[in-house]
């Protein structure tokens, strides 16, 4: 179950991070907001595969606490904890010379929930049920 967990993890990483990607590039031609210094796109995939392969390791442990309930729990704090991480863009300070900072959060945000979707839209294409321990 590791193992599905983890390639689970990886492609909805990379898939989360292509849709970053894109929505960037039509937020960038729609608005003119663009951030290259502080938005660059290994940054975006690093972070997109980074949470998903924490989710993973998270659902796993799960798994291994609740057995049964790991589904709804694991749904919730994947949720919880994607609202939470908009702490991150809210808070960072942009360099002065960075114009229409306002724009920042319209192309950050979106971009948080990106992973959790990539997780919840490809989950059942790795387990048809529950998965088992």
């Amino acid at each position: 179950m590791f193992k599905k967990l983890l390639l689970l993890a990886i492609i909805s990483g990379v898939l989360a991070g292509v849709a970053s990607l894109a929505y960037a590039k039509v937020y960038a031609e729609n608005t003119a907001g663009e951030f290259p210094s502080v938005v660059t796109t290994s940054g975006i995939f690093i972070t997109c595969i980074g949470g998903t392969l924490l989710a993973a390791i998270g659902y796993w442990l799960l798994h291994k606490l609740l057995k049964q309930r790991t589904e709804p729990v694991f749904n919730l704090l994947f949720t919880i904890l994607s609202f939470a991480s908009l702490l991150g863009p809210i808070s960072h300070r942009l360099p002065l010379e960075i114009e229409m900072p306002e724009l920042f959060l319209g192309l950050t945000v979106p971009m948080h929930f990106f992973p959790a979707l990539g997780w919840f839209t490809l989950k059942p294409l790795f387990f048809k049920s529950a998965p088992e321990a």
